[in-house]
């Protein structure tokens, strides 16, 4: 679909790019001939996927370890980019944070827990990054991984509804304020593209996606390759007038069935006990990882 080395010559940070869709969305990048930097708080996950990426496909990745929710720290990692490296040219917004809960249930640590992560550390990020475009006169592009329901809310993930919402009306205004500099923001709302960590804190016992399968339009969830896809068209320079857009990318389930997590009502307590119980063995799997 794309010509070799479409995007040589582009420096490119994937934030959460150790993993699942960043890693995807980094190992397509590079690819096409960019220069790819990923930053996640594992750092040694970080570290192996540039190894993995770059014996696989050549060229450059670099590993950043960094915790999003701390400003400072994405500014120090940010500086470090621009001093050793270069000016980016592009940032993908995709690391993140969800669970299921009912929100009756839900503490102050777990709604921080997405929060901070999602809205404050992406916003940290895209101010860190557009603040230096604007001062060195570079155009930039960002994309920024959403949802569906930024259109119309979800139940049982209200943290992550209401971030997801923040980024939607970042993209919007920043599109607006910044578009006069060559700046552009769009975001991909993907529908389910299973994952193992992410698939078993929001899917719990379906982390193949039947359910999703069974109730979307065209019969199946999404592939790596087609958010790749859309996420290289996005800052290909192909159609640079898109700008303040979210594009979804869910085969019209949102449109047929809302694309949120309505369907959870029916669940028991013994459901939602089960539930808590695979998302707290996958937080101490990664816990795990990380030390």
């Amino acid at each position: 679909m794309f010509t070799d080395q479409l995007l040589a010559g582009r420096r490119i940070l994937v934030t959460g790019g150790g993993t699942g869709l960043g890693k995807s969305m980094a190992a397509r990048f590079l690819q096409l001939g960019a220069e790819v930097h990923i930053c996640g708080r594992r750092k040694i996950v970080c570290d192996e996927t540039a190894t993995e990426l770059m014996d696989e496909y050549g060229g450059r990745v670099v590993s950043h370890g960094v915790d999003i929710r701390n400003a400072l720290a994405v500014d120090e990692m940010i500086e470090a980019i621009w001093t050793t490296s270069g000016p980016l040219t592009d940032l993908i917004n995709n690391a993140a944070g969800n669970f299921i809960s009912r929100s009756e249930e839900l503490s102050p640590r777990g709604f921080d827990a997405v929060a901070n992560i999602v809205m404050h550390g992406t916003f940290y990020v895209t101010h860190a990054i557009g603040r230096r475009w604007i001062a060195g006169k570079h155009r930039g592009n960002v994309v920024s991984i959403t949802v569906t329901w930024v259109r119309n809310g979800s139940p049982y993930v209200v943290p992550s509804a209401m971030s997801k919402s923040a980024i939607h009306a970042m993209t919007m205004s920043l599109a607006v304020e910044w578009g006069k500099y060559g700046i552009r923001l769009n975001t991909i709302a993907p529908g389910e593209i299973p994952t193992e960590g992410m698939s078993k804190r929001i899917k719990p016992g379906d982390e193949a996606g039947a359910r999703t399968k069974a109730m979307n339009p065209m019969g199946r969830v999404g592939t790596m390759e087609e958010l790749q896809n859309l996420a290289v068209f996005l800052i290909s320079g192909g159609c640079d007038w898109i700008n303040g857009e979210t594009i979804a990318m869910d085969g019209a389930q949102a449109l047929a069935m809302g694309g949120n997590f309505y369907q959870l009502r029916d669940w028991s307590d013994d459901d939602w006990t089960n539930a808590r119980e695979s998302i707290k063995a996958q937080n101490e799997k990664d816990r795990a990882a990380r030390g």
